[in-house]
């Protein structure tokens, strides 16, 4: 099938929901997809953080064919093996007690806001009989249904779709002082991302997090952390909160878990699981047997892999770098491991970059506007990431001459030295 006929039939019988790039791909193996005309691109977006192993990778292929040819699915009334397995692994490698599985990012965020106010309703709260109140942070992103629009700190998202679920504020980002306002008795959950992935990979600081931790211990409250795109090896540890030193009382992932299956979960603790009680909530295919089957096989890949992500990830945190003081357009390098993110000068050219890159064979996307976003698969190479660098180095200089031809941009160092 054609790209245009499949252009065509989208068109006529799919919700608009996204602009597309106009590549239709047909196969990938390790860090590599092909397209129906045979082309090659090398992924540095990995589905947005979803095939952390890249693809075909022979582990989960295997897995996926075992699997399948024993039980796909079963009601979540009955009992079947990988579940327990699964969460036995989870809670291992985060430290928390519990596990509920469901099918994506959005559901897993669900679950924990929905325990949040479940416990509180268990707790003395100190003479606030209302203890319900959630505080998320501006820019944030944790997904497109209702509870998790609600949290989510971006006006362009929430508008169309308001009123949202109520008794949500809003904190300035890293502003310690904000926070210490807006947080008093009634709030019962603090909700985070511990590395800001569609907001433009930005993590939070220190001194940010530990002061919310503090807060919580203080009341009662929870904190609540949303590493769906920053955990699960991304940043070079199990975790991006095990960088700051810091324990959450429930986590919820999803992305890479099962390696491009559906499957999303929450983690707490024993304490707050007394919230729930068998009918509060549930799923018709979360932990269904095949997904967590994959996911376990997953997770014994990652352990071998997490000094690899840091040192790889190092090394491309510093050739990004000696980008930023190679063009002026370039403001910012941030993020962890291989969760990295380039602010760019405007949107149009970090438009026209990515743009570039997909025409020479490289996937990445922008998010923000002006941040370019690297997610590439923890198998890559540093071969893998100077292609990159080079490829952006002729982006970067090529937009910036174009700029400087219509007066709209000053000249680089380079011209000026």
């Amino acid at each position: 099938m054609s790209l245009a006929t499949v252009v065509r039939s989208e068109s006529k019988l799919l919700l608009p929901t996204y602009d597309r790039q106009r590549v239709l791909f047909e196969r990938g193996r390790g860090v590599y997809l092909w397209d129906s005309e045979g082309k090659r691109y090398l992924d540095f977006l990995s589905g947005i953080g979803v095939n952390a192993l890249g693809h075909a990778h022979p582990v989960i292929q295997t897995t996926l064919k075992r699997q399948a040819g024993r039980l796909i699915h079963v009601s979540n009334l009955f009992f079947h093996p990988y579940q327990a397995e699964l969460a036995k692994r989870l809670t291992k490698i985060s430290g928390l007690d519990k596990a509920f599985f469901c099918n994506s990012g959005t559901e897993a965020w669900e679950g924990a806001l929905k325990l949040a106010r479940a416990f509180a309703r268990t707790q003395n709260n100190n003479g606030h009989k209302a203890k319900w109140r959630l505080l998320a942070l501006e820019n944030s992103f944790h997904g497109r249904t209702f509870g998790s629009l609600a949290t989510t700190g971006q006006e362009k998202y929430r508008h169309p779709f308001a009123p949202l679920v109520p008794g949500v504020g809003f904190v300035a980002f890293n502003d310690v002082d904000d926070l210490k306002r807006q947080f008093d008795g009634s709030v019962c959950a603090i909700c985070l991302e511990t590395i800001q992935g569609e907001g433009g990979i930005r993590p939070l600081s220190p001194e940010f997090l530990q002061t919310a931790r503090q807060l919580c211990d203080r009341t009662g409250a929870l904190l609540i952390l949303d590493e769906i795109q920053c955990g699960l090896g991304r940043t070079g540890r199990y975790f991006a909160y095990q960088h700051y030193g810091v324990q959450p009382d429930i986590v919820t992932v999803a992305k890479p878990l099962a390696a491009g299956l559906p499957l999303g979960a929450l983690l707490t603790t024993d304490r707050v699981a007394g919230g729930m009680h068998p009918g509060m909530h549930g799923t018709t295919f979360g932990g269904g047997p095949l997904a967590c089957a994959v996911a376990i096989e997953f997770l014994r890949v990652l352990d071998g892999m997490l000094g690899h992500i840091r040192q790889t990830g190092d090394y491309f945190h510093a050739k990004l770098e000696s980008l930023k003081t190679k063009h002026d357009g370039v403001r910012e390098i941030r993020g962890m491991g291989l969760m990295l993110g380039m602010n760019l000068d405007s949107a149009d050219r970090a438009k026209a970059v990515v743009t570039q890159l997909l025409d020479r064979g490289i996937l990445i996307n922008r998010t923000q506007d002006t941040v370019l976003r690297f997610l590439p698969p923890y198998i890559i190479q540093k071969a893998h990431v100077d292609l990159v660098v080079r490829a952006l180095d002729t982006a970067l200089s090529s937009t910036q001459s174009k700029k400087h031809l219509t007066g709209s941009a000053k000249p680089s160092r380079r011209s000026q030295s």
